[in-house]
């Protein structure tokens, strides 16, 4: 073995790289060459990261491995040469495998401006180049009659009252139908209880109307079918409350679906449905959650969208970025706060009669501007008042003041309760509190109450971790919930010996034989043949048969029962990991942070775990692993932003 593989295999040894991204680096790299070869590992390293592309100025022995183990990296360094730039430039520009994107190599050498270098993996570079291309032509519609589009709007939302002033004389969520209205394509985000289901069901109603007497073809999706169940849910109630027609009504579609449902997504296939050459059939397009959509699904949908497709994006998106590479809505949001530009301003406030500013008289013709044209970020909640400490949290957070964080939990507050989570006495109550948490549906069970009621009360409270390992992790805090509830008699796990204290570990991992009456599972692998998807959530009961089936609430509220046998893989769910709480909410929220900080608890987890609550929140944590996250944003690095700066 050579010097610099003995290197990398150090690396991986000490989680630095995957055995994957030393591979990928020698198919690359034919002459091993050791300065590609790090480079190669280091680019598919941050793609396995999420990480879009890796920036040049990243390449130096600071930014290498975050600054973790810098003798490692001083001896990869020193074997590399200790590269100057150009260097590095030079070296990368006469690698067979790296292009300059004219031509298909499997990396990409992108260069903007005169020292903007960035080295994408072929298909990051394709689907950055697409999404970039399709946010830049925000077209704009010339054939709206405003007047009419007025009185629709004034109808929906109301007239705005002349005496009011500032922020008190915007309605933002009339601010976001009229974009929504009159663009192609368009972003609405808003955090939790901001009207973004409201405003969707107002601005349809508005575009219906426009276009009476044809009949629209709507369709909603979300990137999860949890996402999916939710958005049909509240997008009915929100749809119930305003005046139909007949007609009217029909062109509201009943439920929502998931993205890859949307695309049709073949069993046993990376191969969809609904392409470039195959487009969808519809007029109007609605995603919800679009946080969660990564870059190159982000990129398939717009291939299969038809050319005059108006397209409405849902999100927060300060939320957590997609678990795959990339953070589209938070890159397309990005421009949000410089407001509209002039012209767009001025039309937009003739619309909705709210006073809007532009951002300059003067500005340049470019994408940033078109994309800042098809934005609205909706301000107000209307679900956590000045009292609410879930409201106070989650604006510190989102603020990264660690400070006000701080005050906000010395408060006597009702509705967040702070434990430090210091020592084993600390970790048993963690467990008991939630293993109470979960009685009321364990109760139902035992009762033999309808699924519906079940599924309901279990989805009322739910444990969200940071990490998926470890005894503050989704796997060992499920095993240790499980056997708590098992020891009190609230659950019998299979192949009871007798002895209910006597659990054996082992049994945990055999997944596919672990049936029990009143488990949990979530679904880990898309199953589009059964409609379960990754992230839905089931329960396993006894039938009229005394058979054990698992039942899951699909889409369209129906709750139907399947064979355990015939399930994709999947897990336990008494806990899980805030990435997977995304597209849901709970009356009581309940969030474990590792005594220990890791970078995985961001800015972004923190405030996704403390808006997932509706009524009430409990925090595990040590104070300074908490302040920790607030100070320390996710950062995701792409090269999104800067193509609508040229």
């Amino acid at each position: 073995m050579n010097v610099m593989m003995s290197l990398l295999q150090q690396a991986v040894a000490q989680k630095l790289l995957r055995p994957l991204d030393v591979q990928f680096a020698y198919a690359m790299v034919e002459d091993e060459n050791p300065l590609l070869l790090l480079i190669t590992a280091y680019l598919s390293a941050e793609a396995g990261a999420g990480h879009v592309c890796l920036p040049l100025e990243r390449v130096t022995p600071e930014h290498l491995f975050e600054g973790r183990n810098p003798e490692l990296v001083a001896s990869l360094w020193s074997l590399a040469g200790e590269p100057s730039r150009q260097q590095i430039i030079s070296a990368l520009q006469a690698c067979p495998a790296i292009g300059d994107g004219q031509s298909p190599t499997p990396i990409i050498l992108s260069r903007r401006g005169l020292s903007d270098y960035r080295l994408y993996l072929q298909r990051m570079w394709q689907s950055e180049c697409q999404v970039a291309a399709f946010f830049a032509d925000v077209a704009l519609a010339d054939d709206i009659d405003e007047k009419q589009l007025r009185s629709i709007l004034d109808e929906l939302f109301g007239v705005i009252d002349k005496d009011l002033a500032g922020e008190e004389a915007t309605d933002w969520q009339k601010v976001a139908a009229a974009v929504a209205v009159t663009s192609r394509i368009s972003v609405i985000s808003g955090g939790p209880g901001t009207g973004k289901t409201t405003t969707v069901a107002k601005l349809l109603a508005a575009l219906i109307k426009l276009n009476e007497g044809q009949q629209l073809s709507i369709q909603l999706a979300a990137p999860t079918g949890k996402a999916a169940a939710r958005l049909t849910e509240s997008l009915s109630e929100a749809v119930s409350k305003l005046a139909w027609t007949d007609e009217q009504r029909r062109s509201i579609p009943d439920q929502a679906q998931t993205i890859h449902r949307l695309l049709g997504a073949q069993p046993e296939s990376q191969k969809l449905r609904y392409h470039r050459g195959n487009p969808l059939s519809l007029d109007i397009l609605i995603i919800d959650e679009a946080s969660m959509v990564d870059l190159p699904m982000m990129a398939r949908l717009i291939e299969a969208l038809p050319a005059k497709a108006k397209v409405i994006f849902l999100g927060d998106k300060d939320q957590l970025a997609s678990v795959e590479a990339g953070a589209v809505l938070g890159d397309i949001c990005r421009f949000a706060e410089q407001g509209y530009s002039a012209a767009r301003a001025a039309q937009l406030s003739r619309l909705t009669g709210c006073q809007l500013s532009s951002y300059s008289e003067s500005e340049p013709e470019n994408a940033a501007l078109a994309v800042r044209d098809s934005l609205c970020l909706l301000r107000k909640s209307y679900r956590f008042n000045s009292a609410s400490g879930i409201g106070q949290l989650a604006s510190a957070v989102n603020q990264g003041n660690s400070r006000r964080v701080s005050t906000v939990l010395k408060q006597p507050l009702s509705d967040v309760y702070f434990n430090t989570l210091a020592d084993d006495e600390d970790y048993q109550r963690l467990l008991t509190e939630t293993a109470e948490g979960y009685q009321r549906y364990l109760t139902l069970v035992k009762e033999r109450a309808s699924e519906k009621e079940i599924l309901a009360e279990f989805n009322r409270f739910r444990l969200l971790s940071a990490l998926r390992d470890g005894p503050f992790g989704v796997s060992g805090l499920n095993q240790r919930v499980e056997q708590l509830l098992h020891s009190k008699g609230m659950v019998v796990l299979p192949r009871y010996t007798g002895n209910r204290h006597s659990y054996i570990k082992k049994e945990y991992a055999e997944k596919e034989n672990r049936g029990y009456v009143g488990r949990p599972i979530m679904i880990l692998r898309n199953d589009s043949t059964l409609g379960l998807f990754n992230g839905d959530i089931g329960i396993m009961l006894k039938d009229q048969n005394d058979e054990l089936k698992a039942y899951f609430q699909l889409s369209d509220g129906q709750i139907k029962p399947f064979q355990p046998s015939r399930l994709p893989l999947h897990e336990t769910a008494y806990v899980m990991t805030v990435h997977k709480s995304q597209g849901s909410e709970f009356e009581h929220t309940a969030l474990v942070l590792p005594t220990q900080f890791s970078p995985v608890v961001s800015r972004e987890l923190v405030y996704t775990a403390l808006t997932r609550a509706r009524e009430k929140l409990t925090i595990y944590a040590h104070k300074a692993v908490l302040v920790k996250a607030v100070a320390t944003p996710t950062q995701r690095r792409s090269g999104l932003a800067e193509w609508f700066k040229t």
